[in-house]
């Protein structure tokens, strides 16, 4: 009876250790999906794609990415809030799901602050202030003189509650100018109208705004960042220019469910500044105009909650809501 009982335990003992997540240095044991929050083509997209297959070398199992775009961000970052706390769904995003959408989007079904965890902080992306070439302005004190005496003038944005848009209603109180909001559903029509002259500027990522800018279809005025890029070395910040207290950066982290095993974290974070580091890595964000981050989860969630509580004044001093 004793061997009996001890066959059927090792049998247990097995099949429990079969069903359970492998951990640790056992992780991961089948493909990791990336959940990217908006459409494929854009800025985020690329970044996930590019970072998926360097984790994948570098973890030795097959990074992909599955694009859940819409609300905001709120739909990609809900599926993955709502996912098996196992390591093997992430997601990549903004700033929005951690630092803007818990203020402006208090309903949301899922709570960014409680539900998601930090793998680490990815990249961070500097925006530019640009206009439509028939607008009579080089520099951003001309282009503020000019807004000042043209209060009717608009911008365009992606959409309400963006980064896009919260940063430019701080730039309009920097600056002390007006100007109407057009919110559009995405990026891409938000150009299309400011080419056409349909809007008169726009606050645009510089991997997306570069191009369109080395081909005249658009002027830029400033970068958004607090001391001059070394990518961009010749574009003055909104700073030098008389514009204080104003900055964007867009930063990207790759997020977990809430509950995810400290051992499994660690792994992918120790994955993540590894291919943060390597050359090609490097070379490949330098060529699209971004910044790698890095650093450990606890660091990424730390700031993630200061930046949360910047763009919580922003929102409320310019008594933004959601639409």
């Amino acid at each position: 009876m004793k061997k009996v009982f001890n066959q059927i335990a090792f049998a247990l003992t097995a099949l429990c250790a079969a069903t359970l997540p492998a951990h640790g240095a056992d992780f991961p044991t089948k493909p990791v999906k990336i959940v990217v929050p908006y459409a494929p083509g854009g800025t985020t997209d690329v970044l996930a794609r590019f970072i998926g297959q360097r984790l994948g070398d570098n973890l030795g199992q097959s990074v992909v990415v599955d694009n859940k775009p819409g609300a905001a961000e709120a739909v990609g970052a809900g599926l993955v809030a709502k996912a098996p706390a196992d390591g093997y769904t992430l997601l990549l995003s903004t700033m929005t799901t951690q630092a803007i959408n818990p203020t402006l989007f208090p309903k949301l079904s899922f709570d960014a602050t409680k539900e998601l965890t930090a793998i680490g902080r990815v990249a961070d992306v500097p925006a530019m202030i640009v206009v439509n070439p028939s607008v009579p302005a080089n520099t951003l004190p001309e282009f503020q003189r000019y807004l000042k005496a043209n209060p009717d003038k608009s911008y365009a944005s992606p959409g309400n509650g963006t980064p896009n848009h919260l940063a430019t209603e701080l730039f309009k109180r920097a600056a002390g100018v007006e100007a109407l909001h057009v919110p559009y559903k995405g990026g891409a029509p938000a150009v299309q109208d400011l080419m056409a002259g349909q809007v008169q500027f726009m606050l645009i990522l510089a991997p997306e705004a570069m191009p369109l800018v080395k081909t005249g279809k658009l002027r830029n005025l400033a970068i958004t960042t607090q001391q001059r890029s070394p990518m961009f070395p010749d574009l003055a910040t909104a700073s030098e220019q008389g514009i204080k207290d104003f900055e964007l950066v867009v930063w990207y982290t790759l997020l977990a469910p809430a509950g995810t095993p400290k051992d499994v974290v660690a792994k992918l974070n120790a994955s993540l500044n590894a291919v943060l580091k390597e050359k090609q890595t490097t070379d490949k964000l330098a060529e699209l105009s971004i910044k790698p981050a890095g650093g450990t989860p606890e660091e990424a969630m730390a700031y993630a909650r200061t930046e949360a509580a910047r763009w919580k004044k922003v929102i409320e001093d310019a008594g933004i809501k959601a639409e």
